[in-house]
């Protein structure tokens, strides 16, 4: 019994790795579209988005047969389902925001933009770097990785905090009502990039308690 259970979470880690690569690629596209202003990458980022989200029912299923099937469940396995489902969520919401980018993108796009496209570029690219390796510490249920994930997440918060200050002094000082929605939606986007990074931190988290049973608060890193 316990070999086959060890087979069926074989098949779902394969599935989520497979769904973050997904989610890898629209943060990709998402990234690429707004940097070139791109609208058709933008519209394939969306539409990659519902295939992300199919992912995450058909694991969600594959969970919970495990879980009403296999009965006693070892505490480590335990752990591993528990885990897999918040992964899931994580992955499942920075599909959602990198869709959210794309959306935002396609209504400025062809306006003049106020974006500081620099700094949100490195956002974005440090975010996904984030994404990258977290996926890698779940795959590899490697700890150390994890903990670089985590430890990261604080340079994009000062990132995002640095694009913040920059467009609330100009949507204070612009006297254009529709340029400081504009700057509005371009704050946006930052802050999607921001709680994709905060996705990945916690993907590092559930990686480390399905490993060692430490919750957040426990993690010394």
């Amino acid at each position: 019994m316990r070999e086959k259970f060890d087979m069926q979470m074989d098949d779902i880690s394969l599935k989520v790795v497979k769904m973050a690569t997904k989610v890898e690629r629209i943060i990709a596209m998402s990234t690429k579209a707004l940097q070139e202003k791109n609208k058709e990458l933008a519209n394939q980022a969306i539409a990659l988005d519902e295939e992300i989200n199919e992912a995450e029912s058909e694991i969600q299923r594959l969970c919970i047969n495990i879980m009403l099937m296999q009965q006693p469940i070892f505490a480590d396995n335990l752990r591993f389902v528990s885990s897999a489902f918040k992964i899931l969520t994580d992955l499942e919401r920075m599909g959602d925001q990198a869709r959210d980018i794309s959306v935002l993108n396609l209504e400025l796009i062809d306006k003049e933009g106020v974006w500081n496209i620099e700094l949100i570029s490195k956002m974005a690219e440090n975010a996904a770097k984030m994404v990258s390796l977290s996926v890698v510490s779940y795959t590899d249920k490697d700890i150390e990785i994890a903990k670089q994930v985590i430890k990261a997440d604080d340079e994009v918060d000062e990132m995002f905090d640095e694009v913040k200050n920059q467009l609330v002094k100009y949507i204070v000082s612009s006297e254009n009502e529709s340029k400081g929605i504009d700057a509005l939606d371009t704050l946006m986007i930052a802050k999607y990039f921001e709680r994709i990074a905060d996705h990945a931190q916690n993907v590092a988290e559930w990686v480390i308690y399905s490993i060692t049973g430490q919750g957040k608060d426990e993690i010394v890193l």
